[in-house]
């Protein structure tokens, strides 16, 4: 079992920044792939970004490519999501995730979750 915990959501005005941080339970963290997703009301979750489990390898919906940076400290069981050049678009809740599946973009692909971590960026 791993459990996740977000925080460094808030409010931010359009073209400002937020680093969110999810740390994990457990001591196999750096067998995880840890990706981000996020999800407006109305909307299905989608995926933002994702890490390999030493962090060498990074994966960004086009979405957030050159703004979105995803990084990982495994000695502190920590996956950081750096978020720049907000836009009133990026408002979501923001999850963390892991999965035993290599670079996995799909949420189905993820078997556990944080409670997720709200951004709103006002315009």
């Amino acid at each position: 079992q791993v459990q996740l915990v977000e925080s460094g959501g808030g409010l931010v005005q359009a073209g400002g920044s937020l680093r969110l941080s999810c740390t994990a339970s457990g001591r196999t963290f750096s067998t995880y792939t840890m990706g981000w997703f996020r999800q407006s009301p109305g909307k299905e979750r989608e995926f933002v970004a994702v890490i390999s489990g030493s962090g060498s390898i990074t994966r960004y919906a086009d979405s957030v490519k050159g703004r979105f940076t995803i990084s990982r400290d495994n000695a502190k069981n920590t996956v950081y999501l750096e978020m720049n050049s907000l836009k009133p678009e990026d408002t979501a809740t923001y999850y963390c995730a892991a999965a035993n599946i290599v670079l996995a973009v799909s949420a189905a692909r993820y078997a556990y979750w944080g409670q997720g971590t709200q951004v709103t960026v006002s315009s």
